[in-house]
């Protein structure tokens, strides 16, 4: 089995609902990711994956986060943009991207500050 990790940074706000405390007051963080990818098979020059194209999904993913406020966008307009419900949702999304390739994300970890982290793996 082979692994492959990468990490891409976006800012974005937003607020909690249904919470009491600070977090319910519209605020901003600079997150970071980091994508595992695995699988066993790697392609004719070697590769699990390349990197590049890792990176290009994983960055093209954030685009629509960076800069943004999540409660205003779609899928957080309706869903608590929580770090774990962010986490999960850069999981689906990167898995879509890179599934024909025959890599799975193995886990998405997400820095919301520099001392507090979520990993999501299903």
């Amino acid at each position: 089995m082979f692994e492959i990790k990468i990490q891409h940074s976006f800012p974005a706000g937003h607020h909690l609902r249904d919470y009491v405390g600070k977090c319910a007051n519209p605020h901003g963080h600079n997150y970071r990711v980091v994508a595992v990818v695995h699988g066993e098979q790697l392609n004719p020059a070697g590769l699990l994956i390349d990197f590049a194209d890792l990176k290009k999904s994983l960055r093209s993913i954030c685009e629509r986060l960076d800069h943004q406020y999540l409660n205003d966008i779609p899928p957080f307009d309706t869903r608590n943009p929580t770090a774990e419900n962010i986490a999960a949702y850069l999981y689906d999304e990167l898995g879509a991207a890179i599934g024909a390739q025959g890599v799975k994300v193995k886990e998405i970890e997400l820095w919301e500050t520099d001392t507090a982290a979520v990993v999501y793996r299903p």
